[in-house]
């Protein structure tokens, strides 16, 4: 049996520098994109900080936000 993935705090006395988070990714209508399991996309619609949707030509996806495996072209 595994633990779950717990991020480890940062203690201030602590000689090394702190994590950074990555920037969040934004995307707008009409942003050419690839997913990693659909493919190449243009982004048709955006609820800011949701969502974004999608259209891989045969299929259209809702892609929640962080977008982690959605990448602008």
């Amino acid at each position: 049996m595994t633990k779950p993935a717990v991020p480890r705090r940062h203690l201030p006395t602590s000689p090394f520098k702190a994590p950074v988070p990555p920037p969040p990714k934004h995307f707008a209508v009409g942003d050419r994109v690839t997913h990693d399991m659909y493919g190449l996309g243009r982004v048709v619609g955006m609820e800011e900080g949701i969502a974004a949707l999608v259209d891989f030509g045969a299929t259209q996806a809702r892609i929640p936000s962080p977008y982690a495996k959605l990448n602008k072209l």
